[in-house]
This record gives structure tokens, C-alpha cells and sequence, in this order.
């Protein structure tokens, strides 16, 4: 755009605009610089790396949401709070499970489904789960399901303090770096 014949004024406004947009572009590029080093001094946030699907801000996002791991006594506790958990309607020995129930943090949900779509792309494992999953009950159901089940892996790998461990070491230390 800086070779663009124009006349003088018009010149000068895109000239003004693109040194603004320059300089932002800098200043973001420093503060991501900043949060990834931060980030990586996490040590939750460093096993969160390990899982396919998430990446600095995914991760960063999780830890934050979640906050103390060993507040949730299980999974199932985790995962009702993310609202990713099945609702169960009872009467007797009758039970019906429905949708997820939507209640909790509404954050955590997004990101944790968001990761899991990513996750069936690079993770052999997750994507054999989702094609069972969605031969049977669909493509949405497939990736809540996916969803619900990487939250269970955070929780062990959490309170375990414990890597991913169908990583893929590779993009793993690309995380990293």
C-alpha cells in the first residue's frame, strides 16, 4: 500500500494509518511474547500444553476457569460444573439422560469444546473416540462427548501432575518454545 500513487493528503492519512497499524501490531507481538513466557513458568498451564487441542490461550483460559484442581472432588464433578455433563431425569429405577445441562461456566465450555474440535484433527486417540461416537449418536453429541472426556484427562492430569500421555512430544515442545 506504501507504493500506491496517490494524491498528497490521501497519502498522508494511509501513510498515518499504516505506521499506526505497525506499531500496534508490535505492541501486540511483545505482549504475546510476555504471556507466553509467563504462561510457560505455570506449571498447571505446562501440563495443560501436553493435551492435543489446546494451545497458550486455551490453556491459559482452562487454568484460570478451573483455578484449584482439588476443589473437585472427580471428573464428574468438573464436568457438571462445566455444564458438559449429560442432565438426568429419575423417577424409580427409570432414568433418562438428556442434553448437557448449559449450567457452570459458560467460558470453560467454549474453550473445551473449541479444543476438542481441534483435537479430533491431531489426536489419533480423541479421533477414534469421536468416530464411535458420531457413528452412533452424530457429529455434535460426538464432539461434547469428546469434549466431557478431555476434561476427564485434565482432572487426572491435574491432581496426578502428570503429562498428556498420548502426546505428540514434537508439538509439544513446539508449545514450549
Amino acid at each position: 500500500m506504501r507504493s500506491l500513487e496517490l494524491p498528497p493528503l490521501d497519502r498522508l492519512i494511509l501513510d498515518s494509518h499504516l505506521t499506526h497499524l505497525e506499531s500496534l501490531n508490535q505492541q501486540t507481538e511483545r505482549v504475546d511474547r510476555e504471556i507466553h513466557s509467563k504462561a510457560c513458568e505455570d506449571e498447571d498451564v505446562r501440563l495443560l500444553l501436553s493435551m492435543s487441542g489446546i494451545d497458550i490461550f486455551s490453556a491459559l483460559l482452562i487454568r484460570s476457569e478451573i483455578g484449584m484442581i482439588d476443589r473437585f472432588q472427580d471428573y464428574k464433578k468438573l464436568a457438571s460444573w462445566t455444564g458438559i455433563a449429560p442432565s438426568l431425569d429419575q423417577s424409580g429405577s427409570v432414568e433418562y439422560h438428556g442434553s448437557i445441562t448449559k449450567q457452570g461456566s459458560r467460558m470453560l465450555r467454549w474453550v473445551i469444546v473449541e479444543a476438542a474440535r481441534v483435537a479430533v484433527n491431531h489426536d489419533d486417540r480423541m479421533r477414534a473416540f469421536y468416530l464411535r461416537v458420531k457413528h452412533r449418536r452424530g457429529d455434535q453429541k460426538a464432539i461434547i462427548a469428546v469434549a466431557n472426556k478431555m476434561l476427564k484427562i485434565i482432572w487426572f492430569m491435574l491432581t496426578r501432575r502428570e503429562p498428556y500421555g498420548s502426546r505428540n512430544e514434537k508439538r509439544y515442545r513446539q508449545k514450549l518454545n
